[in-house]
């Protein structure tokens, strides 16, 4: 049965297309125009057509999931916590501390996103915030989220996210001190060459810091003791001894990976473009933090220009190879957890995963070697993409070597579900795409899907 009937399905409709006039504004603004004629700039290099299906509305995509993630520039603390101060008294007549007078408060688990001023790609934050009060008055608790994602809405660095969120609380609620513990996730996008020579290649960059002020100042006082015991109970352990050391000098890959080497200097005017982007952004090109990032940028985005020369898997040509001859009983063979990396291209923002490969093989014919599937996989990830599409081609694919009868899943993390408005935080996606006889036999795929192992216990 449907969810809406036709004419409440139009209504519906029509109020959308009414609310999304909202968005009119943002569009017709100098900055939004100037990010869309960069990502023009971007897409030409990267040897694309901008007028293609896909492509059109991907430059206003781009500069307006850009203004969003960094709308943090015209937000002030001071309009955020005004009005939100509550009175509230300590305790009376006792020995202790507790209330709006010493008693520690501690909002855990707080999910932000950030960009990484050094190469424009978002990063995760899990953010912990405590505070003690002082004066008895307490801040609405909601405040410190609003507070942490101001700062988090700007082109930025872990340390200097923690220590931002940090001063402005005090500032702004004047308590006797402020505590702020950020987990951040950066992902450590490899460069198709270096995937080849690094089957293990490791998916993401992790960072813990922290930052403190008043009493929590001192990192040996018995405050952090009861922050940090706090924290345990989420499972996060950080000892007193690793917080002086527990931010990397440089922690994004782009400084130091591999998938920086690409090989000849940058795009000039796709690295004037990205300075564009930063200064319709509120940034200044020049400060220090950001005098290297367009061309980091570029050279990320680079693995992914449409190539011009055909691509060979395993010494054979895609597509040119004779499928597999089947000689006696046939079973379902499976090749799991495939990683792969890809690019979106309605936002050009990463996402990663892993794929699933499940065909029919006789007993006597040597399987498809895991390297060739991880080849077709890697040939179709490090494209501008979308998840339906890069499951179909790795099946059509597969399926020309076979003759037919594939399943493929794909698994994927997207960071345009957090990096943007939508912000779904742990949310992932899942796509299907069954040839031959796995189209038409329901035990078939249910057999193989039976074999993908659960994230959680550690399968993939």
């Amino acid at each position: 049965m449907s969810a809406l009937d036709e004419g409440h399905f139009n209504a519906e409709l029509e109020n959308g297309v009414k609310l999304n006039r909202l968005d009119l504004g943002i569009q017709d603004q100098p900055e939004t125009v100037a990010i869309e004629d960069a990502v023009k700039v971007l897409l030409q290099g990267l040897g694309e057509d901008i007028n293609r299906e896909g492509l059109k509305k991907t430059p206003l995509r781009v500069a307006k999931a850009l203004r969003e993630g960094t709308k943090g520039y015209k937000q002030r603390v001071k309009e955020i916590v005004q009005g939100a101060l509550f009175p509230e008294v300590g305790l009376d007549d006792a020995v202790g501390q507790a209330g709006g007078a010493g008693g520690l408060v501690i909002v855990r688990d707080l999910d932000l996103f950030s960009y990484c001023e050094s190469c424009l790609l978002p990063f995760q934050v899990k953010c912990q915030i405590g505070y003690v009060p002082s004066g008895q008055r307490v801040v609405g608790l909601s405040k410190l989220s609003r507070v942490a994602d101001v700062f988090a809405k700007r082109l930025q660095d872990p340390q200097r996210l923690a220590d931002e969120i940090c001063s402005a609380l005090h500032h702004g609620v004047m308590p006797a001190g402020v505590a702020v513990v950020l987990q951040c996730l950066h992902i450590q996008f490899p460069n198709i060459e270096s995937l080849f020579l690094d089957s293990n290649h490791q998916g993401w960059v992790k960072a813990v810091v922290h930052s403190g002020s008043g009493v929590f100042e001192n990192e040996l006082a018995d405050v952090w003791g009861d922050f940090l015991s706090l924290l345990k109970f989420r499972g996060i352990k950080l000892d007193r001894t690793q917080m002086k050391d527990s931010v990397q000098q440089c922690w994004c890959p782009s400084r130091y990976s591999s998938s920086a080497k690409v090989i000849g200097p940058p795009n000039r005017g796709m690295v004037t473009a990205v300075t564009s982007i930063l200064s319709s952004l509120g940034e200044d090109p020049l400060r220090k933090e950001l005098v290297g990032t367009p061309s980091r940028f570029v050279k990320w985005l680079m693995n992914f220009q449409s190539p011009n020369l055909e691509m060979k898997l395993n010494g054979v040509a895609c597509g040119r190879m004779d499928p597999l001859k089947q000689n006696g009983e046939e079973q379902i063979h499976t090749e799991l957890c495939l990683s792969f990396w890809s690019q979106c291209e309605h936002h050009l923002l990463p996402f990663d995963g892993v794929v699933h490969i499940g065909y029919y093989c006789a007993e006597e014919t040597t399987p498809l070697s895991k390297s060739l599937l991880q080849s077709i996989v890697h040939f179709y990830g490090f494209k501008l993409q979308v998840q339906e599409r890069l499951t179909r081609q790795i099946a059509e694919t597969v399926s020309s070597l076979l003759g037919g009868d594939v399943m493929v899943v794909v698994e994927a993390n997207h960071t345009c579900m957090i990096s943007r408005g939508i912000e779904k935080f742990g949310s992932s996606t899942a796509t299907i795409a069954v040839l031959g006889r796995f189209s038409t036999d329901p035990a078939a795929r249910a057999m193989f899907l039976k074999n993908i192992p659960n994230p959680a216990s550690g399968g993939s």
